[in-house]
């Protein structure tokens, strides 16, 4: 068994509907009330986060206090990194305090698995660089199949800034392996190089992306990327490419829309959007801590899922 989860990319089917179907089970403990399990007693789960985050660093701390384990945040910013220390004397050191598991979120691309190779702990990667987030991806899609009752053969529309998100890599491979069909739209200046090599129908008109979809999901704009001239304005970036009724009205009957977060409102979304019945942002992030549980309790019991 692979220790690791470092991205969807490569992971069977099988592991993934593992790892869902785990998160559902955790979904109904959250749902019910009960904030205090004893699953992972006496486990270690250490927090590295190089980079600024709110939702998915308090969302894995909640995760491993829900199961019993012990949560540490290490403070990057006035932890021995600041003193010259590497990454991987980071690593070997909280692997000698018997750290189960190491939660890690960087900015350089391939940073998780550099870690993952040199400490005997398992490690999550929380995002790397323009890389993956697959952790984000396993919320998205136990979201979708919460409410479609299944991933095979469902039409995702990902719009946005594809180039830089780690986001939309993970959910392209996550849900190209369990079935779903998937289509990128992104302005000309957003889409990376070799975007065929993805495998995926690509749109360069919203319209086209949304029509007949059963998910549209928009992607957080880095406002930076129209410092840096990559779009003429964030004011035509919300015209050609924003989420509003007339895009939704273009998608299937059932269908809904979702966003990583944090949400740009009038961006990415248009704020009339964002009370609408189809909109699952808030319902993202329940589903968020259920699937970091369940990573949580596979890799810290050395569970055998096939990853």
């Amino acid at each position: 068994m692979n220790k690791d989860l470092l991205g969807l990319k490569g992971v069977s089917r099988a592991a993934i509907g593992a790892i869902l179907d785990r998160a559902a089970h955790y979904k109904k403990v959250i749902v019910s009330g009960k904030k205090k399990l004893t699953d992972c007693a006496g486990k270690s789960v250490f927090l590295l986060f190089y980079e600024n985050s709110t939702r998915t660093s308090s969302s894995f701390d909640h995760a491993a206090k829900i199961l019993g384990a012990n949560s540490i945040n290490l403070s990057v910013k006035n932890s021995s990194v600041n003193k010259g220390e590497t990454l991987i004397d980071t690593g070997i050191t909280l692997a000698a305090m018997g750290a189960d598991i190491m939660v890690i979120r960087h900015q350089a691309s391939g940073t998780p698995k550099l870690l993952a190779d040199n400490v005997t702990s398992s490690v999550i990667n929380a995002g790397d660089g323009s890389n993956e987030h697959p952790t984000q991806a396993l919320l998205d899609m136990l979201t979708m199949r919460e409410r479609f009752g299944r991933l095979k053969d469902l039409k995702i529309a990902i719009i946005g800034d594809v180039k830089h998100s780690r986001v939309a890599r993970s959910n392209i491979w996550g849900l190209k392996t369990m079935g779903a069909e998937v289509t990128l739209c992104a302005p000309e200046t957003l889409k990376p190089a070799g975007i065929e090599a993805f495998g995926v129908r690509v749109e360069d008109k919203i319209e086209d992306a949304a029509r007949g979809a059963d998910v549209i999901m928009a992607l957080r704009m880095q406002l930076e990327r129209q410092d840096s001239g990559l779009i003429p304005s964030v004011a035509e970036y919300s015209a050609f490419y924003g989420i509003n009724k007339r895009v939704i009205s273009l998608a299937n009957k059932n269908a809904i829309v979702m966003h990583p977060g944090p949400v740009n409102r009038g961006v990415e979304i248009a704020s009339e959007v964002m009370t609408m019945p189809e909109c699952f942002i808030a319902g993202q992030v329940t589903n968020g801590l259920a699937v970091r549980m369940a990573l949580i309790k596979i890799l810290g019991n050395k569970e055998d899922i096939g990853l």
